[in-house]
């Protein structure tokens, strides 16, 4: 006889056990591109715009001619199926293999850093909290340093400016670092004491020779965040000559702006004295927060209040600074 479930709490689903990867070959060589999805697991727009993809590929609505193309709707299932950034780690964040994975990030990232080895380039789509407008993010100018040398800055800006928002953001590993410099000592052992913690997909795919870029398709919840993770998927397929499609025109009117600094949340009580969105401006002296002693936290010059975050946990990133591009 069948048990009475009436009331009963339904079991939890699975914990994931696989990472779901398709692959679409031309006929013809050309460039291996990547396009991941919810590396962020509430960032579901990257998801929504790949499958419709997957669906017209299949249907041959679609034609894919040289070169192939890898799509991961799902590249954090764990925390997709959470319905939350993370799963027990931020996978964007000190992505490297692991010999000994010490959570599930690590064996996602032991499976998604071969995959990244072997393309030529990568679309990452994401989204964001706060309200504002779409941005794309790419790396370093071409340059032989030490923290991200690099030799494929014309492409990757041409990858960027072809992707479609008005504004591109450069200067993330190097600010990041600054940070790291800045709080070293006041956490012993800590990952964001660490500059490897600031190396993400773009980060990692640069330095096994590829090019990248993040593209920030809008807030979460926007429903046209789907539209614009979709426009830059076939455009990035135009660009590369992978599918006959239409490439449109570089927008005249492109913004480039520049990471230059970062300030951390140094303690539970430091509030904004406001609610910032990316990109709102600021002018030089203009205060942006309050510490918990009642110091203000200004802007150092005149420019842009990105990445604010007022639940960052202290020690870490509760906003970076940026300026136009000279």
């Amino acid at each position: 006889m069948p048990q009475n479930t009436i009331g009963a709490t339904p079991a939890h689903p699975p914990r994931p056990s696989q990472l779901r990867t398709l692959t679409y070959h031309g006929l013809a060589p050309g460039p291996r591109l990547l396009v991941l999805g919810a590396v962020h697991g509430n960032e579901t727009c990257g998801s929504r715009a790949i499958t419709q993809l997957i669906e017209e590929l299949d249907s041959g609505a679609l034609v894919l001619e040289r070169g192939s193309v890898t799509l991961v709707p799902v590249t954090n299932p764990l925390a997709y199926q959470l319905g939350q950034r993370t799963g027990e780690r931020n996978l964007n964040r000190n992505m490297a293999p692991s010999a000994i994975p010490q959570d599930f990030e690590d064996r996602i990232a032991n499976l998604l850093c071969p995959l990244l080895e072997s393309h030529d380039a990568l679309l990452d789509l994401h989204s964001f909290h706060t309200g504002g407008a779409p941005f794309v993010m790419v790396g370093p100018h071409n340059n032989r340093g030490a923290l991200e040398p690099f030799a494929r800055a014309e492409e990757e800006m041409l990858l960027a400016l072809h992707t479609g928002p008005h504004r591109i953001l450069e200067g993330w590993l190097d600010t990041y670092a600054r940070g790291v410099n800045r709080r070293a000592g006041a956490s012993a052992s800590t990952l964001v004491s660490n500059p490897n913690y600031g190396v993400g997909t773009t980060e990692y795919m640069r330095a096994r020779g590829g090019y990248g870029v993040t593209l920030e398709c809008g807030q979460h919840d926007d429903p046209q965040a789907v539209n614009v993770a979709r426009h830059a998927m076939l455009q990035t397929l135009a660009l590369l000559g992978l599918c006959a499609l239409p490439l449109a025109p570089v927008q005249a009117n492109r913004e480039i702006l520049r990471l230059v600094d970062v300030t951390d949340r140094a303690h539970a009580d430091d509030r904004f004295n406001r609610e910032w969105r990316s990109f709102d401006t600021v002018t030089a002296g203009e205060v942006i927060g309050v510490r918990q002693d009642g110091e203000a936290v200004k802007a150092p010059a005149d420019g842009f209040v990105v990445f604010p975050n007022p639940g960052a946990e202290v020690g870490q990133e509760w906003f970076y600074f940026a300026q136009a591009r000279v």
